[in-house]
């Protein structure tokens, strides 16, 4: 039977779609997906500060809000979407499958941004605008721990197809390469689209509209959706839904788990907004902070139960513990990396020389410098891990996470050093920001996609979506905190704050670097 708009994508060829430059062709779809929906949230989230600090009049009014609550809405919003991931990864694994899921993902993100864009047509700037995030919020849990998990099932075929059975011969090594190399062509993608977003979105809602950047963001998701379907057949049976469990149950189960999670997103963007609108008294930096202690707590009680009493044997309990350990890595990491969108955003429209032969440069176009060099260095890092494996000395995943800690370190204490000399307006040369994520971007290679990767290794077959989403959940963890210590750029200097972010992310570094040999022993054969 033809299947419907809404259904998982026939598998209308063999499991294994064949290789194209020595990767699976799926990959190609997943790739450009990834593009437009990255191309949606980032030229969003160029102009959520901005627009949310912008004044309140004008031909391009924004929300009027000062530098703490837009900087705590941005770590509440960014780390929501992440949050979300788990019970996104949830849904795929026990109802729909990561193809359907991603597809409905997008549909809702795109719902999101034209939202956002709403008061165009007259409506509302407020209700629309918390609106438009919630909708946004719901759509990249459901899409973006599902695309990654579909990536890394890719391989999985592969090695089905080709007969791997030794986790430590030469085949499974190099399947294992080509996996690591494959997320890393996969962020390049991601990092295509984070080019593209703010350039059009950034340009447009800085010197035209807001609106009009935020409903950039939803075509640009259009065309992502349009892409998915059309390049689906190359995927398989990666991301398909396996379960023979009875449809009326899952049905009944779907409609429950989607009508706790909108009553709860529904009513912390109503109690936001009343606490904005001044209906009632609210401190939003305060509902960011018990936010992260509730973020905390569901990670650990989620860890502790399938570690109790997920059934798992011994070497799955040991890889489990090692997810728990990049998790905290993670966290801590994109805690200081998301100072971008928020603090380095701010720094960079008030106290960076933006001119360029008479010419002002949009404060958004410095969010590409990170993905730019991204373009840049993705395949390098990919071919290096490749080569380096080959030879027997690829560093450890414990060890390139400690390196992509640094790596941050680093760039937040040159940062610190040209902030010291802001005294206005147009006093600090550009030059030290795109220093700055150049650092940043080498921390990210070493950390990021090699923790995408890790996670389709590490974790149990039947909750790779699940572990991936709690990936996600350290992502959520790391920008609530990330927005929070934005905030204090009201009372303390920009030099201030990035070098507090340098210390405690550099001695997260170091600690990483003592730990590595001893959780490289708990992995055991995990390449």
């Amino acid at each position: 039977m033809a299947s419907t708009f809404l259904d998982a994508p026939e598998v209308r060829e063999t499991p294994d779609q064949g290789m194209r430059f020595g990767h699976p062709r799926g990959l190609s779809t997943l790739f450009f997906t990834e593009v437009w929906e990255r191309f949606s949230y980032y030229g969003m989230r160029a102009l959520l500060v901005l627009f949310m600090t912008a004044a309140a009049s004008g031909a391009n009014a924004g929300l009027g809000m000062d530098v703490k609550t837009s900087t705590a809405i941005y770590g509440l919003y960014t780390s929501l979407v992440y949050l979300l991931a788990l019970p996104g990864g949830w849904v795929a694994d026990k109802l729909w499958g990561q193809q359907r899921t991603v597809f409905i993902g997008g549909c809702i993100i795109a719902t999101g941004h034209f939202t956002l864009a709403a008061p165009l047509i007259g409506l509302p700037v407020l209700p629309t605008f918390f609106a438009g995030l919630f909708f946004i919020i719901v759509g990249t849990g459901l899409l973006k721990p599902n695309v990654s998990s579909i990536v890394g099932q890719l391989y999985d075929v592969r090695a089905r197809v080709i007969g791997v059975s030794d986790p430590e011969g030469a085949a499974a090594k190099d399947l294992g390469a080509r996996r690591d190399a494959g997320f890393s062509i996969f962020y390049m993608g991601i990092n295509m689209g984070a080019i593209m977003g703010p350039f059009l979105c950034g340009t447009v809602g800085e010197k035209v509209n807001y609106h009009w950047g935020f409903s950039i963001a939803g075509f640009g998701m259009l065309i992502g959706l349009i892409q998915y379907r059309m390049g689906s057949k190359y995927l398989g049976e990666a991301g398909l839904h396996t379960d023979s469990d009875d449809t009326a149950a899952k049905a009944v189960l779907s409609r429950q788990f989607f009508s706790v999670t909108a009553t709860v997103l529904a009513t912390l963007a109503l109690v936001t907004w009343l606490g904005v609108s001044g209906i009632i008294t609210l401190a939003v930096t305060d509902v960011a902070l018990y936010l992260g202690y509730g973020i905390v707590a569901i990670a650990a009680a989620y860890f502790l139960y399938i570690l109790l009493r997920g059934g798992y044997g011994t070497e799955d309990k040991r890889r489990i513990l090692v997810i728990v350990w990049l998790f905290v890595l993670a966290a801590i990491f994109w805690s200081g990396f998301e100072q971008a969108g928020s603090s380095m955003n701010l720094f960079a429209n008030e106290l960076t020389d933006r001119n360029v032969f008479g010419w002002e440069m949009p404060t958004s176009w410095l969010q590409n410098v990170n993905p730019i060099f991204i373009i840049l260095l993705a395949p390098v890092f990919g071919y290096t891990w490749t080569w380096l494996a080959h030879r027997n000395r690829n560093p450890s995943i414990p060890m390139k996470f400690a390196m992509g800690l640094l790596g941050l370190s680093v760039g937040f204490f040159v940062l610190a050093w040209g902030a010291a000399g802001a005294s206005g307006k147009g006093s600090v040369a550009i030059t030290w920001l795109v220093v700055t994520y150049f650092l940043h971007t080498a921390g990210e290679l070493c950390l990021s996609p090699v923790g995408l990767s890790s996670i389709t290794k590490l974790a149990p077959r039947d909750r790779i979506s699940q572990m991936m989403g709690l990936w996600f959940v350290a992502a959520a963890l790391g920008n609530l905190f990330a927005g929070l210590t934005a905030g204090t750029l009201e009372n303390k200097s920009a030099g201030a704050v990035f070098s507090s972010v340098a210390i405690y992310v550099g001695v997260a570094g170091l600690v990483a670097i003592a730990g590595a040999p001893f959780v490289k022993r708990v992995m055991g054969k995990i390449e």
